[in-house]
């Protein structure tokens, strides 16, 4: 029937209006003859679901701005179910009128609104049109509409394969004044975007005008951005972040300081590292566990183990109790260097302070007492770690015994 009447010359738009009418005709007389039996649900869902996924695939399948040839006979059924649209439009004026088929939609349904706008996203940003995707963006954000993650995700990869930083900049700006809270690969994707950006300057003012719209927030989402730009690669770029983040109105917070230990640790810049853990005991930041395990795991990786064991005892000091991946770390440091005796120490001390070893720990302590040649101790820890499996009854990761 939809096949049938296309031999005019119409636009996408009118195909839109003429998928959602059938089909809510259809939805209509679906519900108004089953009722409410569960059947007729699973009828009516099902249908609602076809008729989505219909006009998502006619709209991706479909060029941007394509004409249809229209017949002179129309149905009854689609009767004043669309505008009359002239035959010629320029890109702009085509925008337009998606943006009039998009609002008409949204207020009539808000969830088929949202799928039928991201479908357009998608399609302009397939077609390089990122122009449209833009005004349509915006036009919705004026409007307080927001789409779903899918939706910018895709626009923000589109402008990052374009290398148009400004766009991209701008676009998540407004998305993070209408939204407080983006998901993680939001901002991957974001710090995605500039590995092929070289002019540092940009990213710098975008960090800059960021901690204005979102202050006080500005840690929390710098936090983020930090911890992105450092998983796609971009050290430095991250190390850059935070720098210009200490002349910021909201300044780096424990967490903010404990992702660069992260960073700078992982990449073996210890001195770096301790560099930055002590400028957070002078910012008047305490530092936590997760601060102390960091430093520690990161001096262990290249193999300063008395700087390991100088931190160690400083946060005892401080009152912060080890757990269980700060004993991880120790143990299987001493092991791995030859100093068993003192591996063993801290096995003891965990057991002590009421840890339930991990299978990690068992493992590591008994490859490191063969490798010294105490097979009879090995033995005996193998045995104990299938007994403390075999009372565990649970996944074997880390865990601390009830007391």
């Amino acid at each position: 029937m939809v096949a049938a009447a296309f031999n005019g010359r119409a636009k996408l738009t009118t195909l839109t209006f003429l998928c959602h009418s059938c089909f809510n005709r259809l939805n209509y007389s679906v519900a108004v003859g089953l009722h409410s039996s569960a059947k007729g649900i699973r009828a009516f869902n099902t249908l609602h679901r076809c008729r989505n996924f219909f006009l998502n695939n006619c709209i991706e399948s479909i060029p941007v701005g394509v004409l249809f040839n229209w017949p002179s006979f129309i149905p009854s059924i689609f009767s004043g179910s669309f505008q009359s649209i002239s035959t010629q439009a320029s890109p702009a004026e085509f925008v337009d009128e998606v943006l009039t088929e998009v609002l008409s939609v949204m207020a009539n349904s808000q969830s088929s609104g949202e799928e039928l706008c991201a479908a357009y996203i998608d399609k302009f940003c397939n077609d390089r049109n990122l122009s449209a995707a833009t005004k349509l963006l915006q036009t919705l954000h004026d409007k307080n509409i927001l789409l779903p993650p899918i939706a910018y995700n895709r626009f923000f990869k589109a402008a990052g394969e374009e290398n148009d930083i400004g766009l991209l900049c701008q676009s998540f700006k407004d998305l993070l004044v209408s939204c407080k809270s983006l998901n993680s690969s939001t901002y991957l994707i974001f710090a995605q975007a500039f590995i092929r950006e070289n002019d540092v300057a940009c990213l710098l003012s975008f960090v800059r005008e960021i901690s204005e719209l979102i202050f006080p927030s500005t840690a929390t989402v710098m936090n983020r951005i930090i911890f992105s730009f450092a998983e796609c690669g971009q050290i430095d770029k991250a190390l850059l972040i935070f720098d210009q983040m200490k002349s910021l109105k909201s300044k780096p917070d424990v967490v903010t300081y404990n992702t660069i230990l992260g960073i700078l640790g992982r990449c073996g810049r210890t001195d770096e590292m301790l560099k930055e853990f002590v400028a957070m005991k002078e910012d008047s930041l305490i530092p936590d566990i997760v601060s102390y395990n960091t430093v520690i795991t990161g001096l262990r990786k290249v193999g300063r183990l008395e700087s390991c064991l100088v931190f160690f005892k400083e946060m005892c000091e401080r009152g912060i109790k080890p757990d269980l991946r700060t004993y991880n770390a120790l143990i299987d440091s001493f092991g791995k260097c030859g100093n068993i005796e003192e591996s063993l120490r801290f096995f003891n001390e965990l057991k002590l302070r009421g840890f339930r070893p991990s299978i990690h720990v068992y493992r590591s302590l008994i490859s490191n007492l063969k490798k010294m040649g105490k097979l009879e101790l090995a033995v005996a820890f193998s045995n104990e770690m299938k007994e403390s499996v075999s009372n565990h009854h649970g996944p074997n990761h880390i865990q601390r015994k009830n007391k």
